[in-house]
């Protein structure tokens, strides 16, 4: 199976999955139906998973799979003499709907295959896409296995998501293999005050999206001194329903009074708490901020943090490397995470 064809099923399953926004699909309209059962499934596994957020996933997977990006992509590497094909085992996160599908991507498209550990909290979705990707085209069913624990050790190279504290389990249990391990990270924003109403409404999305569980959600707001705070609540509002999704909820009411309880000052309006603090990672349900008076500090900081950061949303002026309103949870296939290119990882082994 040479390297089109792994490529134009792939593009085929998104425009099977961008049948979900379609009033009239054409192409595998009988799969829908399944399809639209397994977001209902994957909602009861994981509560964290509502039906809008699957779809928001898929159909921004949709976006990403198709020809253009496929060639914008792959055109700079020689997939096309690796070789015999390699194991590459996956251990997936689950913190949001299929965070771990590019690295799965990049296994299979790059002629490899794919040993699989999947999150108890992200087990639905995958399969079932893999399951349309062989429909597709039998040739990939031999592509893919799963395991239940790590104590196989079958595989060439480990590609391992997880928490700063599991990272050191994963770097001391694959000392002796290829591998890439990816820690916890956080996104920040960093607004200079001539943010559009459009770019901070985008804004918005890349902080509530995933109820901001993502590595790529804003966590923190970097803002010139006597910024009105007033301008973010008003783009917020449209997002006030998130409250009332139960562990949301919960989130909020419990972070609010543990941090009251230790007379910190919170700003609040019922469904969001912001609090002035200098660190990266904030609660479910907070947003942290900070004021700045010189913007080279804050510029110098971003580049003392750069391991610890994912996504910098700002303007083009502001940061070089920035990513744009609204496209935290849209990156494209070229945009790696950890700044880690897993493509030339797989061509290396």
């Amino acid at each position: 199976m040479n390297l089109e064809e792994r490529i134009h099923t792939f593009v085929q399953l998104g425009r099977f999955i961008s049948g979900l926004s379609l009033e009239n699909p054409t192409f595998m309209k009988d799969e829908l139906g399944s399809l639209k059962g397994k977001i209902r499934e994957a909602k009861v596994r994981n509560n964290w998973f509502t039906e809008d957020s699957i779809k928001n996933s898929l159909l921004a997977l949709s976006e990403q799979l198709s020809a253009a990006n496929f060639d914008a992509w792959l055109t700079p590497y020689n997939l096309s003499d690796l070789g015999e094909d390699k194991k590459v085992l996956l251990v997936m996160a689950g913190n949001i709907p299929l965070v771990g599908f590019h690295d799965f991507l990049s296994v299979i498209v790059s002629g490899n295959k794919a040993v699989v550990k999947l999150s108890s909290n992200d087990s639905v979705l995958l399969p079932y896409l893999w399951e349309i990707l062989c429909k597709i085209n039998p040739n990939f069913s031999d592509k893919l296995k799963y395991i239940q624990n790590l104590k196989e050790r079958k595989f060439d190279a480990v590609i391992a998501t997880g928490s700063d504290n599991s990272s050191k389990y994963f770097e001391y249990y694959f000392n002796n293999i290829r591998r890439i391990i990816r820690k916890n990270r956080r996104s920040i924003a960093v607004l200079n005050g001539k943010e559009t109403q459009q770019e901070l409404k985008r804004l918005a999305e890349d902080i509530f999206l995933y109820f901001g569980l993502g590595c790529r959600n804003v966590s923190k707001v970097f803002l010139p001194k006597g910024y009105n705070l007033d301008k973010l609540f008003e783009v917020f509002f449209p997002f006030q329903d998130i409250v009332n999704h139960k562990k949301y909820g919960n989130n909020y009411d419990y972070n609010k009074a543990i941090f009251l309880m230790g007379s910190h000052e919170l700003i609040e309006n019922g469904f969001v708490l912001l609090k002035e603090d200098s660190s990266l990672q904030s609660p479910v349900s907070m947003l942290f901020y900070e004021f700045y008076e010189d913007l080279e500090k804050v510029k110098d900081y971003i580049n003392k943090n750069e391991d610890l950061l994912q996504c910098v949303v700002s303007k083009e002026d502001i940061v070089k490397k920035n990513t744009h309103f609204g496209e935290t949870q849209k990156p494209q296939l070229w945009d790696y995470a950890d700044n880690i290119d897993t493509i030339e990882f797989l061509t290396t082994l």
